[in-house]
């Protein structure tokens, strides 16, 4: 009829509402019927009707709920038909309790003699197969049978070994077809998902190469991307962008340095915190140089990512080419943590959890019913249902138990809820107990009664650590010469966990505190001084770049270098290059060469504070009765004042200067000068009663 639209939506278990505009009269003795499954119809008696201009809302109540699972139209006689819509059924105070499924069989779950898909769908009306063997041609269709709690499934006998599939789904009469959210690998841009035979990989296990790990402050963390580490062409990694790139041994950059892992293997880092390998939406697999991106944009959380592998379009390639970097990263004493984005997926609109089960993956704002999107970077995934927090709990157990994960950092922790981390922590540290569990715990608000993993919420994750962001902002501020951030850099400095100098301590203890000046998603540590020291000559800002590592690796906490920062690396004044090319996210094997004296001294400071375990402390009130400062002009002395605590060691100094002035320091007896950024190596015996603190260095004595 013409001008005139339907709309009929199931608002609570036992309502639905029929919505008429018209610009034509209607009669209100509508003769509506139900018709369920397509075959039985029920006649609907108005239990109320409202009315306005060309509108006209029709309330049915029943005596029973409307039970999900079937194929529901309203048919009126010269309106003709429309859907139910029961979408809302998922925000219905029952619903998690009537649907929530603890099972561990969602996904496919392959033998040589039968497959058997499981899929959530409770809204689903009809979900149907549609799967093709890895040696056919055609796709076959295949009715699923709906079990307890909305699960559809199916078992199909035969070899389905890398079969690709997808999901005919029908919510509210509507067709959408997706990929399976619990799926282990998928072919080329996740187009089809993939049956794989999980035994089938092999996993040469190097967990005795890892150095033993007393508390998280014996971390030190580097941070970087599978491409970024391996694309330059200054060296010559063969598989360049990919992970096997980094499982490539006796690699050199041009100028004879090594590069990628025997690089990573030099620095003497204990955790390579990779950004995501969850396959992500925006880089094309089969085309991954046409566009860049670091792939916080998830499109599913079980599936690596295809643009890394040799053969994106082999879903097995992707699988063991991933195992292969982990065994190779684990058998040069490295630890892997995996960059993990469960707070928002790349469109919620599209994303497998939606089209599969609308209305329900995603955080609605209470007051406004809208979705919630309090980060900025996507829809906020609804953490705190049962049904999501299973995914992403399922997904950590995965890739955690699969994959031989050291730790995991997630991407704006703040916005999932403390319970399921809580669950995630229960999971790690079963597998490991020196399991490292980080995030972003920025409060961003949140449109959710639940505590949420932020900062404010350190008191009930005890073991999980926090980017520090005040720790980053002092620091920028007084290592590159601000010498008024003196005081408030002396607190940070000591963990953030002490009360000192009219600071309140922000954690329980210093191993909630991840120290660091740079990371990917904002400027880096060269352009500040660049930008503030401009009148400066280059040689002189990349002294204040040692400085800034030394600093991060001489505090209480856990040092987190970003790839590059430790040879003063620019992003040429650029924030957030998320999607820029590889000249400003790439790991420059050139400027390596040009500055392998810098590379060098981040090797050495590594060394220095695994050596000296009185900076693995953790307790503030041992901490501060351990450390003391003196003032030195713009710098100062960190000293230790228990020689118990320190021994080998009697004295034990570092000295830090960022001001433009040479400072001097005089002791009654010579004491060795253990390292210098301004060009004294760890290891070269020298002593002096007097020591030369250069302008824009720090210099580290001690005496025994």
């Amino acid at each position: 009829m013409k001008d005139t639209y339907l709309s009929a939506r199931l608002l609570e278990e036992r309502l639905i509402r029929l919505v008429i505009f018209s610009s034509s009269s209607f009669d209100r003795n509508l003769g509506a019927k139900l018709i369920v499954d397509l075959d039985k119809e029920i006649p609907l008696t108005p239990s109320k009707i409202t009315s306005i201009q060309a509108t006209m809302l029709v309330d049915f109540r029943f005596d029973e709920d409307i039970e999900l699972g079937h194929s529901y139209t309203i048919a009126i006689p010269s309106f003709g038909e429309v859907p139910l819509d029961v979408s809302e059924a998922t925000l219905f105070p029952s619903f998690d309790e009537k649907y929530s499924y603890d099972g561990d069989d969602l996904g496919a779950t392959y033998t040589k003699e039968k497959t058997t898909w499981n899929v959530w769908a409770p809204l689903a009306s009809s979900v149907i197969l549609i799967v093709k063997r890895a040696n056919e041609d055609t796709f076959h269709y295949k009715k699923m049978t709906r079990s307890e709690k909305g699960v559809y499934r199916l078992t199909l006998e035969g070899d389905y070994e890398k079969a690709a599939y997808r999901y005919w789904v029908v919510n509210n009469e509507k067709i959408k077809v997706v990929a399976d959210p619990y799926a282990k690998s998928s072919y080329a841009n996740g187009k089809f998902s993939a049956v794989i035979d999980e035994k089938a990989f092999k996993y040469v296990s190097y967990r005795a190469n890892l150095p033993v790990l007393h508390s998280s402050n014996d971390a030190v963390i580097y941070e970087s991307n599978v491409r970024d580490l391996t694309i330059d062409k200054h060296s010559d990694i063969v598989h360049k962008g990919k992970y096997l790139g980094l499982t490539e041994k006796g690699r050199k950059t041009l100028g004879g340095h090594p590069a990628g892992l025997d690089y990573l293997k030099y620095l003497g880092i204990t955790h390579l915190q990779l950004q995501p390998l969850q396959d992500f939406a925006t880089v094309d697999e089969l085309d991954p140089d046409k566009k860049y991106n670091w792939g916080y944009d998830p499109a599913s959380y079980f599936a690596p990512e295809g643009s890394y592998s040799t053969n994106a379009d082999d879903p097995y390639a992707r699988v063991q080419e991933l195992l292969d970097m982990v065994s190779a990263l684990h058998e040069s004493g490295i630890r892997v943590v995996l960059d993990v984005v469960y707070n928002h997926v790349y469109e919620y609109m599209t994303s497998t959890f939606e089209l599969l089960v609308p209305n329900y993956f995603f955080r609605h704002n209470p007051w406004t019913g809208r979705l919630a999107n309090t980060s900025g970077c996507g829809d906020d995934v609804a953490s705190e249902r049962p049904m999501v927090r299973k995914l992403i709990v399922d997904s950590v157990r995965h890739w955690v138990n699969f994959y031989h994960l050291d730790g995991l950092r997630f991407d704006l922790m703040g916005i999932v809820d403390v319970k399921t981390l809580l669950q995630i922590e229960e999971i790690c540290k079963k597998r490991h107990k020196d399991f490292l569990l980080y995030g972003e715990g920025w409060n961003m608000g949140g449109d959710v009664n639940e505590p949420l993993g932020h900062m404010g919420n350190f008191r009930l994750l005890p073991n999980f650590a926090f980017f520090n962001d005040e720790y980053r902002e002092v620091a920028k501020s007084y290592l590159s010469g601000n010498l008024d951030s003196k005081w408030h850099y002396k607190f940070v400095t000591l963990g953030s966990c002490s009360e000192y100098d009219g600071h309140h301590p922000k954690y329980l203890n210093c191993s909630q505190s991840i120290n660091y000046v740079e990371c990917h998603d904002n400027g880096v540590f060269f352009d500040l001084v660049s930008n503030t020291r401009h009148y400066l000559p280059v040689e002189e800002r990349l002294e204040y770049c040692k400085l800034a590592v030394g600093g991060v690796l001489m505090s209480f906490g856990i040092p987190f270098i970003h790839a590059g920062q430790e040879i003063g690396q620019s992003k040429f004044g650029h924030d957030n290059t998320y999607n820029m090319p590889d000249e400003y996210n790439r790991f420059s094997y050139k400027l390596l060469d040009e500055r392998w004296e810098m590379a060098h001294f981040a090797h050495d400071i590594i060394a220095l504070r695994k050596n000296v375990r009185f900076f693995h402390h953790e307790d503030p009130k041992a901490i501060s009765e351990l450390v003391e400062f003196e003032d030195i002009g713009g710098g100062y002395r960190m000293y230790f004042l228990s020689e118990s605590a320190i021994a080998p060691f009697k004295e034990f100094d570092v000295f830090v200067n960022p001001s433009d002035e040479d400072l001097v320091y005089s002791y009654s007896e010579a004491h060795s000068i253990v390292l210098a950024s301004s060009g004294i190596n760890y290891g070269t015996r020298l002593k002096a009663e007097s020591v030369l603190i250069p302008k824009r260095s720090l210099l580290v004595t001690s005496l025994k």
